[in-house]
């Protein structure tokens, strides 16, 4: 994409200035927004790329903030989404029929988690996708349950995660120390007799490399747009709802979809069902066809 220009987000602090800049910019309605995604489609138009960009800089702020419990600076992790963000805006294409926030939630999220395990790979992660989403789920889970987010857990509070996430019990008490660990400045010096040699010395990168990193998230990014066209396929209504209690930052309940569209809560619960088999069946006949390609 050509540059575009936006507005710099601080390196240390202001980024409550910064914040307040991109939040001056205004959301635009979905026949705005289809037209300028055209525009720059068709045309090239980098002043159309550039309101859609800026118009979505705060979902990127709010995406990057519930990554903050990482130990990594804020302002790192909003550029990084930015970035992820400006990949969405170039391959987004308004015949889906979806807006372009629940298309640019994917590149957001693969930039910013990307940067996260690549800045943690020092230190060794799971390889497996559960291992993983435990990685990024377990510090909210102990926010819901009201489990404070720093030392050691008891053997009650691991079992009732444990419960809770269908994962072991040991395999949260180490995934939680592994977490509160990463507190630690890396380097600090580990001690008087150990003459220069900082904390991040002893730490070995036993973890997937950064290339294996970087290619799983462009591959979650790729199914990502596979879904988006699967989704293409649904009725109006089935794929807003869809996209409303799957996709979204902020799901909507059953209740407030079934008075939206004046139909009952079962209803709706019907039609998301429904919905999320077409596209999970086109999504998996997508994917074989790829591997047998």
């Amino acid at each position: 994409m050509t540059a575009i220009s936006l507005p710099a987000v601080p390196v240390e602090g202001g980024l409550a200035l910064y914040f307040r800049e991109v939040w001056s910019f205004p959301i635009l309605e979905k026949e705005v927004e289809q037209s300028l995604a055209r525009r720059w489609r068709d045309e090239g138009d980098t002043d159309a790329a550039h309101q859609l960009v800026t118009s979505h800089l705060r979902l990127v702020a709010k995406m990057a903030m519930k990554y903050k419990g990482y130990g990594l600076p804020v302002a790192d992790l909003v550029s990084e989404g930015n970035i992820g963000l400006m990949k969405a805006v170039k391959k987004f294409d308004p015949e889906m029929g979806f807006r372009l926030s629940t298309y640019a939630m994917w590149w957001i999220k693969a930039s910013i988690t990307e940067y996260i395990l690549k800045s943690w790979s020092m230190v060794k992660l799971g390889t497996v996708a559960s291992q993983k989403k435990l990685f990024f789920s377990l510090r909210s889970i102990k926010s819901r349950l009201n489990i404070l987010d720093a030392g050691e857990l008891t053997p009650d509070q691991a079992q009732q995660l444990s419960d809770r996430m269908n994962v072991s019990a040991d395999e949260i008490t180490n995934m939680n120390r592994r977490l509160s660990s990463r507190d630690l400045s890396l380097n600090a010096p580990l001690s008087v007799d150990n003459e220069g040699m900082e904390f991040q010395d002893t730490l070995v990168a036993e973890g997937p490399s950064p290339e294996r990193l970087v290619a799983d998230a462009e591959e979650q990014s790729h199914h990502g747009a596979i879904l988006m066209r699967a989704m293409q396929d649904l009725p109006d209504r089935d794929r807003e709802i869809l996209a409303e209690r799957r996709l979204s930052d902020e799901p909507q309940t059953l209740d407030e979809l079934g008075k939206r569209y004046g139909i009952s809560r079962e209803r709706v619960r019907q039609l998301e069902v429904r919905a999320f088999e077409k596209v999970q069946a086109a999504v998996q006949a997508a994917v074989a066809r790829e591997a047998a390609a």
